[in-house]
């Protein structure tokens, strides 16, 4: 939580909290902004703006995280495949969920899947929560602003090439 929760009202926290355990319950849900906000009974920009400056992040990236958190478990943890993974953490396009979860983590799902099983040995001494803390991944950019950055950098330094 951000530093200006002590400025925030605590029963607007309270329901603020309502609609992120929502979202840990059923992240594999959608969660538009709407029905978020009737969970806390505020408007849509109150709870989008006052989520915000509790959590310090967006909501959709809050359950982007989740999502992807959760994936992360499912290729560790079962051997489901990455379709059904995709389908059970909320994805409705796979084309979409292997490119999202490679922009947030870095690596493709099979890439993560084999990373994990083959270092799973040296994190059995570790507590789960630790793990979970360390893998968690970092969304403090939006995905759009990722690729978009990305993208600029690929064609400036084609550019570059180019006398």
């Amino acid at each position: 939580m951000s530093a200006d929760l002590a400025s925030q009202d605590p029963d607007l926290l309270r329901r603020l909290l309502r609609a992120k355990d929502r979202m840990d319950a059923a992240s594999q849900e959608e969660w538009p902004v709407g029905r978020l906000a009737q969970v806390s009974g505020v408007s849509e920009a109150h709870f989008a703006r006052s989520f915000r400056q509790a959590f310090g992040i967006p909501p959709h990236r809050y359950l982007l995280t989740r999502r992807i958190e959760r994936a992360v478990a499912l290729l560790r943890e079962t051997d489901l495949s990455i379709t059904d993974i995709a389908f059970d953490t909320g994805w409705s396009s796979l084309g979409t969920f292997g490119r999202t979860f490679r922009d947030i983590t870095g690596d493709s799902p099979s890439a993560i899947r084999m990373r994990t099983r083959a270092a799973t040995h040296d994190l059995a001494r570790v507590p789960i929560c630790i793990v979970s803390a360390a893998q968690r991944p970092d969304l403090k950019t939006a995905v759009s602003e990722k690729r978009r950055l990305a993208t600029k950098g690929t064609n400036e330094s084609e550019q570059q090439e180019v006398p």
